[in-house]
């Protein structure tokens, strides 16, 4: 086996007048999007970029995209001479989750622990994101600090009251090192954590580490670009409601466009990845938190992920949540009419069925429900945010009990409601309340976000 090298890694991918890189197959079908954009920064020194080069390995043993073998960041980094160049005299702290794994599905905690000795560094300390380090807690459930069960490491939340370490938490560690898997939504609270850690690194002066993973969506970008004054934690900076980047390449442009090239960022990049074919990567499911339990589900979340701000079922406490969309006053003539609204758009990699559930947990536990079923045909030509916008509308149209999930305190401009953080935006609210339809909505986005791509595009490694 020969050992990786890690490269500084500062130029881009040539790529044809289109955008495309040389040879590349174009992605699926992009939504683009309409108004305000990130401002275009340069990429700066500071955010530099290690690139462990694939190894040789067992032909048992790895993922071939084409004629190159996958390999995540997290096994790149731990390549025989890469980690020790990496972590060497290192106290390290790790960002993690369930998803924090190689591609046989060891956990990174125990992986980063057995190789202390080759890589002569100390694993100190755990930080937890929303659902835990063990992923044991339920969407919006407390995350507390606490000492790891099997390793008997310190475990701090990054959840909850405390989303941004603080100087205490983080005085032990000079390294931090991120590993867990992002879906590609925006309102997807990992990337949140991850960005107020390189904050607080880069105001405390520690190394930052992101192991790159794949994002489950692809290159494209759907949706509005975030107002600033409609900041969470689903979404704090200015990107659209899917971004088409890693979490490598996310990290970067954190760093570039939003902290100032404050933090002494290092990416381990993934090798033989194929953005416009991320499932070619073969990799076994981890659920990156409990309701997103398939492929498919990641694929659909950031569309019908806004079904959250409406009273109707996302599927939370059913076997389908989010590939189903339900609610108790829902009847059969009304399913088989937002069917035929949704079969009337053509939209593309998607189908539909009738279907009654009665969820257990969330919205309508224990009320019968009528709703629909999606069946994602196609990931690569499925558009999750348009999909979403079209389900929304369609709801809206066939049926006059939905409303949004506020309710009377939803109803003026003034107010800011759910809908309003998830799209990013009060105009989708405003669209949609006018009976505008959903590709009216769709148009409204596509100058900001083609804006966003071309920022984007400096960033992007693969």
């Amino acid at each position: 086996m020969t050992h990786p090298a890690l490269q500084q890694h500062d130029h881009a991918t040539p790529r044809d007048h289109d955008g495309q890189r040389d040879g590349a197959r174009p992605g699926r079908r992009r939504v683009l999007a309409s108004l305000g954009a990130l401002p275009a920064g340069a990429v700066l020194s500071s955010a530099t970029t290690a690139v462990a080069a694939p190894a040789e390995r067992p032909t048992d043993g790895g993922r071939g995209t084409g004629d190159r073998t996958f390999a995540l960041g997290v096994e790149n980094l731990l390549d025989p001479g890469a980690l020790a160049r990496t972590l060497e005299g290192a106290t390290v702290g790790l960002i993690t989750n369930p998803t924090g794994t190689d591609s046989a599905l060891t956990s990174t905690v125990d992986l980063l622990i057995a190789g202390e000795g080759d890589g002569g560094y100390t694993l100190v300390a755990l930080y937890g994101p929303e659902h835990g380090v063990r992923g044991a807690e339920p969407a919006g459930g407390s995350v507390g600090d606490g000492i790891d069960e099997k390793t008997g490491l310190p475990v701090r939340s990054l959840y909850g009251e405390t989303q941004k370490p603080t100087p205490e938490m983080i005085a032990d560690v000079d390294t931090l090192i991120f590993d867990i898997q992002d879906i590609g939504a925006r309102f997807y609270t990992y990337i949140w954590t991850l960005y107020y850690a390189m904050e607080a690194a880069g105001e405390n002066d520690k190394r930052f580490v992101v192991l790159d993973r794949p994002n489950p969506l692809g290159p494209d970008t759907e949706g509005f670009v975030l107002e600033p004054e409609l900041s969470s934690f689903v979404g704090l900076r200015e990107i659209p409601q899917t971004h088409g980047l890693t979490v490598g390449e996310l990290a970067s442009l954190f760093n570039g466009e939003f902290l100032d090239g404050a933090v002494d960022l290092e990416v381990i990049e993934m090798s033989g990845y194929d953005p416009a074919q991320p499932r070619d990567a073969d990799l076994p499911w981890v659920l990156p938190s409990p309701n997103i339990p398939t492929p498919d589900t990641a694929v659909v979340y950031a569309g019908t992920g806004l079904i959250e701000a409406i009273n109707v079922s996302e599927g939370r406490g059913t076997t389908t949540p989010f590939l189903w969309f339900g609610a108790p006053f829902i009847t059969f003539e009304q399913v088989e009419a937002i069917i035929a609204d949704l079969e009337d758009a053509e939209l593309p990699g998607v189908l539909y069925r009738p279907m009654f559930a009665t969820p257990t947990t969330s919205k309508h536990a224990g009320e019968f429900c009528g709703g629909v079923q999606l069946h994602v045909t196609d990931p690569r030509a499925y558009e999750p945010v348009r999909t979403g916008i079209h389900v929304l509308a369609a709801l809206f149209e066939n049926v006059d009990e939905v409303d949004w999930r506020e309710g009377e305190d939803c109803r003026s401009e003034d107010d800011v409601c759910w809908i309003d953080k998830l799209s990013g935006t009060k105009r989708t609210r405003a669209m949609l309340e006018a009976g505008d339809g959903a590709e009216a909505v769709v148009s409204a986005w596509q100058r900001e976000s083609r804006r966003f791509q071309l920022t984007a595009e400096r960033y992007r490694r693969y």
